[in-house]
């Protein structure tokens, strides 16, 4: 049986970017916070492996809060590459299309999304991020909130929920506390990036723009649906990324990309110095078994996600559940801070109960 742990003003239950931007916004504001995370490393689906960004990429104009956030640390960005021609294949062959209608204008991190994590990582203290700290139940206990894990159990008088809707309710045990109408909800809503593969094709040189090509291209054949530049500043750190279902992976999968590559971009697309396949669909703490089937992307930021669950102490926080930019890093950064203002506000109506 897990030890009785301490108790905390709030936990906060995933350490990607919704989860670390709730816990820093409270204890900013002078609450005793803790972040437990499942994984062995923070960042959710920030995550990036030497520059290259397997999960979340870009930001766009109008996103504020991640510009704000770039500004606060220090995180250098540039603008995605996009000058050349654009290319689409299809059943009937492969053909170029002048200029690239492909790629909208958005910018990058120049040492990979995951910046923006250890970031805000860093503004918490080492004893309020607990790594491989997976949560197995979470339940109302003598108006508590009681949060169970391997190591222990947590108290709290507030819970954040960073995870997506689906993974909670198919990963934690809420004792039958969050009602059947919420848990159907959160059971369909869509996993961003659930059920993608992400591939990250490294090159010593971007050949393709020698060629005039701006590296994006759409598939109707796969196994990539659509690829884009994904070099550094000035060409450097040449890399070439796409999109594949989940499902397509197998057998060959590698082959099958570097040929489809070498058609699009030319012969030298098939030797990569590097090639990363990233399965979101196989990451046990991003998606739930039938992750595929959630695609009713209507149910993102669903209006329920804004009312406060377990008696008034559950609150969500992650990109799915975003009211603006759902399935955005700003998606994702608006739905910690909603959070965090939540929890803020009932923790100033207990205070002054108490009071009163």
């Amino acid at each position: 049986m897990p030890s009785l742990g301490s108790r905390h003003d709030v936990v906060v239950v995933g350490a990607g970017p919704a989860g670390l931007t709730a816990a820093t916004t409270l204890r900013t504001a002078g609450l005793d916070v803790v972040c437990v995370e499942a994984r062995d490393r923070f960042g959710g689906r920030l995550a990036s492996i030497d520059g290259y960004d397997l999960g979340a990429t870009w930001f766009w104009d109008g996103e504020q809060r991640v510009a704000e956030l770039v500004a606060q640390l220090g995180v250098p960005a540039f603008e995605q590459h996009r000058t050349g021609d654009a290319i689409m294949q299809d059943r009937t062959g492969i053909r170029r299309i002048t200029g690239n209608p492909i790629d909208a204008p958005a910018y990058r991190f120049e040492s990979g999304a995951h910046a923006l994590a250890a970031g805000l990582a860093a503004r918490l203290p080492e004893a309020a991020l607990r790594l491989s700290t997976p949560v197995t139940r979470i339940r109302l206990v003598s108006e508590m909130v009681q949060i169970d894990t391997p190591s222990g159990t947590l108290r709290a008088a507030q819970v954040v929920l960073a995870v997506p809707p689906a993974l909670a309710v198919a990963r934690i045990d809420f004792s039958g506390d969050l009602g059947p109408d919420l848990i159907r909800l959160a059971e369909a809503t869509p996993v961003w990036m659930g059920a993608i593969a992400k591939v990250v094709a490294g090159y010593r040189t971007p050949f393709w723009r020698t060629r005039e090509l701006a590296g994006a291209a759409i598939s109707h054949t796969g196994p990539l649906r659509e690829t884009h530049d994904m070099s550094g500043p000035h060409g450097g750190r040449a890399a070439l990324f796409g999109f594949a279902a989940a499902g397509a992976l197998g057998h060959g999968f590698a082959a099958s990309v570097t040929s489809q590559l070498a058609r699009l971009f030319g012969p030298e697309a098939a030797e990569p110095t590097t090639l990363h396949v990233q399965d979101w669909s196989a990451e046990q703490w991003t998606s739930p078994a039938g992750v595929g089937n959630l695609t009713d992307y209507r149910l993102l930021g669903h209006p329920r996600y804004r009312q406060p669950a377990l008696a008034g102490r559950l609150h969500w926080a992650s990109t799915e559940t975003a009211a603006d930019y759902a399935g955005h890093i700003e998606g994702a950064l608006y739905a910690g801070r909603q959070a965090a203002t939540a929890v803020l506000t009932a923790h100033a109506g207990a205070a002054e109960a108490k009071i009163g």
